[in-house]
C-alpha cells in the first residue's frame, strides 16, 4: 500500500466520525442507495454490475467522505497510443475498429470512457522500428528543419486519433519524445546520448512544427512531455537529458518559443520514476524556466507515489500528471487490487490530475517493439489478433475510474484505511464516486459513510470496487 503525505491525513470531522462509530457500534444510519461495479480475481465479475447487500453489522474498515473538502481536478485517464497500438487498430476490418473504439473512447453502456492518451514524438520503443520526423544520411544536419515531415505518423497514428476524436471530441492528448532526431545527438546513435547544446534551438523549433502538423490535421497537443525517462539510455529509441540540460532547454529555448509562437500545449518536465523528486523540483525552483512550465510528469518502474507530493508541497501552484506504468497481475489471477491500489489509488491521492497505463494495444506475442532495446514483455490493455480482441487486466484497471470519473471531477477526501486502499471523487453533476480496492489475503467487510448515511459490504480478496451515489 503506498504511503501517503501527512497532509493528505483527514485528522479533522471524518477522523472524529469514525471515532464515533467505532465507540458507538449500535449508532444506525440511514442507507445510501449506491450503484456498485466490481472486477474479481477470479474473473467472474470483470466491470460488472453487483448488487451491494447492506449490513447492519459493525465494519472493521471504516472510509469516511468529505465531499466539502477538494483537492485536485481530474483531466481524464487512459493509455499510450503507441505506433504499435494504431498500427493494430488500422489494420482491423473498418466494422471492428469501429466497435472497439466506441467501446473504448465512447461514454454510453458497454463503453468505457477513456478520456486521456499519451502518444509518442516520433519512434517509441514500441514502434516496428525507429524513426524521427527529420531523418538525414549519416553527416547531414537540417537545423532549419527543411525535411520535417509527419508522414510516419500519418500511416498510422493520425487515422486512429482522428477516428478517436470523431468519438470524443474533447480527449486530451498528451505527446512525449523518446529521443532527438539523430543528427542533433552527442552519440549520433538512436540509443543513449544527449541533445547537443548546438540544437537546442532546433529541437524547440522541433516541438513547434510537430503541435502545428497535428493541428492541421484537427489534433490538439495538450501536454507536451519534454524528454520521456531522461534517465534511461538503454531503450531503443532514447536520450538522457540531465536536469540542469532540461533547465536550460525550458528556460531559454522552447518556452520562449511557444511564447513567441502563441502555442497553449502545456510544458510537463521530468517524466520519469517516482525516485527523483529533486529533478521536478530543482528545475521548478528556477523562477524563468518555472514561469513556462504547467507542472511535472511522473512513472512508478522505480519509487513510491508519495514522491509526487513531495514535488506539491514544494510547489503547490503546479500541476501533476501521472504518465507511465504497466498494470500486470501479480499473482497469476487477475489482481486489479494490486495495480489499482499502487497505481491508480496512489497517484491520484498524491495530486496526480491523470493517470495513463503503458500501453493501449499488442499482439499475442506483444508486438511490435524495437530491436536491441525494444519493449518484448509489454502487453497492452487489449490484445489484438486482427479483429479478435482480449481485454486485459490493464483495461479492468482504468475503466473503474473512466467509466465513472469524468473530467472536471474532483477528488475529495476519504480517510485513510489499514487493509483495503480507497480514492474518492466528486463529479460535475454532484455524484460520489469512490474506488476501492482489496489487496489484503482475505475478504474486508467496510462501511463507507458520509453525513447520516452509509452503506456496508465485504470486498473480496483481489477485487476492485467502484461505488456511485448521490445525496
Amino acid at each position: 500500500m503506498p504511503r501517503y503525505p501527512r497532509s493528505n491525513y483527514p485528522f479533522n470531522n471524518a477522523f472524529l466520525l469514525i471515532f464515533f462509530l467505532n465507540a458507538f457500534p449500535f449508532l444506525l444510519l440511514a442507507q445510501l442507495k449506491v450503484e456498485s461495479w466490481e472486477t474479481s480475481n477470479d474473473k467472474t465479475m470483470l466491470l460488472s454490475k453487483k448488487n451491494i447487500v447492506s449490513s447492519a453489522n459493525d465494519a472493521a474498515e471504516v472510509i469516511a467522505i468529505n465531499a466539502s473538502k477538494k483537492y485536485q481536478s481530474v483531466d481524464g485517464f487512459g493509455f499510450a497510443l503507441t505506433g504499435g497500438s494504431a498500427q493494430h487498430i488500422i489494420r482491423m476490418s473498418a466494422q471492428e475498429r469501429k466497435k472497439l473504439l466506441n467501446e473504448l473512447f465512447g461514454n454510453g453502456p458497454g463503453q468505457v470512457g477513456i478520456s486521456y492518451i499519451r502518444v509518442s514524438i516520433g519512434a517509441s520503443d514500441l514502434n516496428e522500428y525507429v524513426f524521427s520526423y527529420d531523418d538525414l544520411k549519416a553527416g547531414e544536419t537540417d537545423p532549419e528543419l527543411k525535411h520535417f515531415s509527419l508522414s510516419q505518423d500519418e500511416k498510422d497514428v493520425v487515422p486512429v486519433l482522428k477516428e478517436i476524436l470523431a468519438i470524443s471530441p474533447n480527449i486530451k492528448v498528451m505527446g512525449s519524445p523518446w529521443s532527438a532526431p539523430v543528427w542533433m545527438k552527442s552519440n549520433q546513435n538512436v540509443q543513449g546520448g544527449r541533445l547537443k547544446d548546438e540544437y537546442y534551438s532546433a529541437y524547440a523549433d522541433y516541438f513547434v512544427k510537430y503541435i502545428e502538423a497535428m493541428k492541421k490535421h484537427g489534433i490538439v497537443i495538450d501536454a507536451l512531455t519534454v524528454q520521456n525517462e531522461p534517465f534511461n539510455d538503454g531503450n531503443t529509441p532514447s536520450m538522457q537529458f540531465l536536469a540542469k540540460e532540461e533547465l536550460r532547454f525550458i528556460r531559454d529555448h522552447l518556452g520562449p518559443n511557444f511564447k513567441r509562437k502563441n502555442i497553449k500545449t502545456k510544458i510537463v518536465l521530468y517524466d520519469h520514476n517516482c525516485d527523483a523528486p529533486e529533478y521536478p523540483i530543482s528545475i521548478l525552483a528556477d523562477q524563468k524556466a518555472a514561469a513556462y512550465i504547467d507542472g511535472s510528469g511522473f512513472h512508478l518502474y522505480a519509487g513510491q507515489t508519495a514522491a509526487m507530493s513531495k514535488v506539491h508541497d514544494a510547489f503547490p501552484g503546479k500541476n501533476l500528471y501521472f504518465t507511465e506504468m504497466m498494470a500486470v497481475s501479480k499473482d497469476g489471477g487477475f489482481n486489479t487490487a494490486y495495480p489499482v491500489g499502487r497505481i491508480l489509488i496512489g497517484a491520484l491521492r498524491n495530486w496526480s490530475k491523470n493517470v495513463i497505463l503503458w500501453n493501449l494495444a499488442a499482439d499475442p506475442g506483444y508486438n511490435p517493439h524495437t530491436d536491441n532495446g525494444g519493449c518484448s514483455i509489454c502487453q497492452g490493455a487489449v490484445t489484438i489478433d486482427g479483429d479478435y480482441v482480449v481485454r486485459n487486466l490493464a483495461f479492468y484497471v482504468i475503466a473503474h475510474a473512466s467509466k465513472f470519473v469524468p473530467v472536471g471531477s474532483y477528488r475529495i477526501e476519504s480517510s485513510l484505511t489499514t487493509k483495503v486502499s480507497n480514492v474518492a471523487f466528486l463529479t460535475p453533476e454532484g455524484k460520489r464516486v469512490l474506488i476501492i480496492s482489496n489487496n489484503s489475503a482475505e475478504p474486508q467487510l467496510v462501511k463507507v459513510v458520509e453525513g447520516d448515511q452509509s452503506f456496508s459490504y465485504t470486498i473480496n480478496r483481489g477485487s476492485s470496487l467502484t461505488h456511485i451515489w448521490s445525496l
